[in-house]
């Protein structure tokens, strides 16, 4: 058995917040941030707005395309570093959200490459036999999880979610391979310290700022530009494929910077890299499936195309995969 890419959806929060509304909080400018980062604007959930009822809203969007009813689903994974509570898991929300009763839902806390690993997982429960159908989430909402007078932070990130449902097919699609990788030595260049088993809330704790997100921009982007090239390279490699095999790169969305490095590294023609950075900032696990379904509504993918998508994160973390839609 194959998984087969049956249907996607994404949801992205009403407000969003642009570089000149930012530069008159912190000291910056719409020109500072697109030069360094190709962000225009990011999407920021509102009050009543949780991580939940966002993967929800996109996984609605997925299976209704798909044409499966939740309650048929076989499992559901959420990728997410931002769930509503440590616990219980965001998942069983989602299942819950859904009526998909008695559905295996569970949460995979991955960073930004999250998605990536979720869809690789689905992917191998599929050819194992062991499902049919399988929800696949990608959802943050980091807003809340930012200092706004930190500039080094707050002009990065964006909430939303992306969806996709896979299932089971005859026909050879799917994951063709994939590389997934972990260096923890790195994991204090991106950390929200407090909050955790470690440093538990406490009125120090947030006073400090501790329960903020904080982030070595130098670092993770020496990272990133090191790893995006050479994990994409490895994927294709065990896929037995090689670069003009890919139709469209799908790469997490975090800096456009680093995009254009990658895609150069890897001898990618522009026309085959798809960016929307500039709309919706950093979403993290959000990002890549956010791209995904942004890429088939503008018609840069079709059935039979050879995507890769490379995803890249706290951990420090990265994952890559080359999917045939």
């Amino acid at each position: 058995m194959y998984a087969k890419l049956a249907g996607w959806g994404k949801y992205v929060p009403e407000t969003t917040i642009t570089n000149h509304q930012l530069a008159e909080r912190v000291e910056t400018s719409d020109e500072w941030i697109q030069q360094r980062t190709g962000i225009r604007e990011r999407h920021v959930a509102s009050d009543d707005e949780h991580t939940s009822h966002m993967a929800s809203h996109a996984s609605r969007a997925a299976l209704e395309m798909a044409g499966v009813d939740a309650a048929d689903l076989d499992l559901i994974i959420v990728a997410t570093s931002s769930p509503d509570y440590l616990t219980p898991p965001v998942s069983s929300q989602v299942q819950d959200q859904l009526g998909a009763t008695n559905v295996g839902a569970m949460t995979m806390v991955v960073g930004c490459p999250g998605f990536v690993y979720a869809l690789v997982t689905a992917d191998r429960f599929i050819r194992a036999g062991d499902c049919e159908k399988v929800l696949v989430v990608g959802v943050e909402l980091i807003s809340r999880m930012l200092d706004w007078d930190d500039r080094n932070t707050c002009v990065l990130f964006g909430d939303g979610a992306g969806a996709v449902v896979l299932t089971a097919t005859e026909e050879r699609t799917g994951v063709l391979s994939y590389v997934l990788g972990s260096d923890g030595a790195g994991a204090e260049h991106l950390i929200m310290p407090g909050g955790g088993i470690a440093e538990p809330p406490t009125h120090e704790t947030v006073d400090a700022g501790r329960h903020y997100l904080q982030m070595n921009g130098r670092e993770v982007f020496k990272f990133a530009t090191r790893v995006m090239g050479s994990s994409l390279q490895q994927a294709l490699e065990k896929a037995g494929l090689t670069i003009d095999d890919v139709d469209l790169f799908i790469p997490h969305q975090a800096n456009a910077r680093i995009i254009e490095f990658a895609a150069k590294q890897a001898g990618l023609a522009p026309e085959k890299v798809f960016v929307n950075v500039g709309n919706y900032g950093n979403t993290s696990a959000a990002s890549v499936p956010l791209a995904l379904v942004e890429a088939h509504e503008a018609g840069r993918f079709k059935p039979g195309d050879t995507l890769a998508l490379v995803a890249f994160g706290a951990g420090l973390s990265w994952a890559a995969t080359v999917f045939q839609t």
